[in-house]
């Protein structure tokens, strides 16, 4: 079909095409003549390329076609999730590679009795994790859920039950630097107890036995926060039946040596004596002298004051203290009476004074049944008045009656 249209405004990108029905029509001005200005009249012959729309329309189902196959057939696969090892208070988990297929991974998480316990990281590079602070001889189910833009895949739940203390087949060791007795030894009493020893540490290694703190394991099993044991902790086990805590069983701890310990420097110390480096030394008798001193002179005020005691006590005292069998009570008594020195004087001379107005107090005069009589109705009579009399001294002072 022949079309006749006029050149209006020309411009650089779009010219205005008048129909003769004066319609507008913009057209590309690169696909114009050069030599066109406005008013200029052009044919366009409009025709239909069926050729073109078939190839057109078969290039459109080869592209629908390659999308199908590529999208639509494969899709991201559940996790497959397993119980790697078991302990008394952990769990290693594994699951295979994860399959996408086309779409993009959003997050893999990770759920313990049906309440999620947190992602996994670097869930593509990362197939196994470890949950710890379990408890003991405690079931637990745990399941993985996959969330991509294709949509969200949940794995099988798995059933873990943590162990009880006398189960020991969860420790898995991994060996250090050990002579080759020991490790011998070793691996006799970990097949006795039914654990296992692997090659390398492991997400799942449980204890690292060794007896020199050094090498690349070593290292690796430091960084992994495994606990770093002598040998002597597996044997602890096989004899109790049962898994033991690892704080006496540490490589740096301090080994318990014996009791008493004889060491260079101590010469001197008397044998059988329970007394350990570093505590204190028990101080001399009280009475006992300071090394270098001589004992103190004996003082003969202290003598006299007991031998007027044993004046005063008269006979009381034994035959045998008399002459002096208990020497050693004596001599204590002594050298106390010694270091008290002018104390001891002092009120020897109070006591004989005090004993001086004893004996010169006059003696009371005895009473007899008139005068008792007497005395009674004077101070019934002083009850009477409210007030009471004076002594028989005069003076004022008050005497009491004193057996002698």
């Amino acid at each position: 079909m022949l079309v006749s249209l006029t050149v209006g405004k020309v411009d650089a990108g779009v010219t205005v095409l008048l129909t003769p029905d004066k319609r507008l029509i913009e057209f590309p001005s690169i696909l114009l003549p050069p030599d066109i200005t406005s008013g200029s009249i052009v044919d366009i012959n409009v025709a239909r390329n069926k050729n073109s729309e078939a190839a057109a329309e078969r290039a459109f189902r080869e592209l629908q076609d390659s999308i199908v196959s590529c999208f639509g057939t494969a899709e991201p696969s559940p996790p497959v999730l397993r119980c790697r090892n078991a302990t008394q208070t952990s769990v290693v988990l594994e699951w295979d590679p994860i399959q996408l297929a086309t779409a993009d991974l959003i997050s893999l998480a990770l759920y313990r009795n049906g309440q999620k316990a947190g992602n996994i990281p670097k869930p593509l590079s990362m197939h196994t994790t470890k949950i710890s602070g379990l408890a003991v001889d405690t079931e637990y189910t745990f399941h993985l859920v996959l969330r991509t833009t294709a949509g969200t895949f949940a794995s099988q739940r798995v059933t873990v039950r943590t162990h009880k203390m006398t189960d020991l087949s969860g420790i898995t060791i991994t060996t250090g630097i050990l002579p080759p007795a020991v490790r011998e030894g070793l691996a006799a009493a970990v097949e006795r107890i039914g654990a296992k020893i692997v090659d390398g540490v492991r997400i799942d290694t449980t204890h690292f036995v060794t007896t020199e703190g050094r090498g690349v394991q070593w290292e690796k099993a430091n960084e992994l926060n495994i606990p770093v044991v002598r040998p002597e902790w597996v044997e602890a086990c096989e004899r109790n039946g049962r898994i033991l805590g690892v704080t006496k069983f540490y490589l740096d701890a301090l080994r318990v040596g014996p009791p008493f310990e004889e060491r260079p420097g101590t010469a001197g110390t008397l044998a059988g004596s329970t007394t350990t480096a570093g505590a204190a030394p028990s101080p001399p008798p009280k009475d006992s002298p300071a090394p270098g001193q001589a004992a103190p002179a004996r003082a003969e005020p202290a003598i006299e004051n007991g031998a007027r005691e044993k004046e005063e006590g008269g006979g009381a005292e034994s035959d045998s203290s008399a002459d002096g069998d208990d020497n050693e009570d004596n001599e204590e008594k002594e050298e106390q009476k010694a270091k008290s020195g002018g104390q001891d004087e002092q009120k020897m001379l109070v006591d004989e004074r005090d004993e001086k107005q004893l004996v010169s107090r006059p003696k009371q005069p005895t009473v007899e049944e008139g005068e008792e009589d007497d005395s009674t109705e004077q101070k019934e009579g002083a009850g009477d008045d409210g007030k009471s009399e004076k002594s028989p001294g005069g003076d004022g002072s008050s005497f009491q009656d004193v057996a002698l």
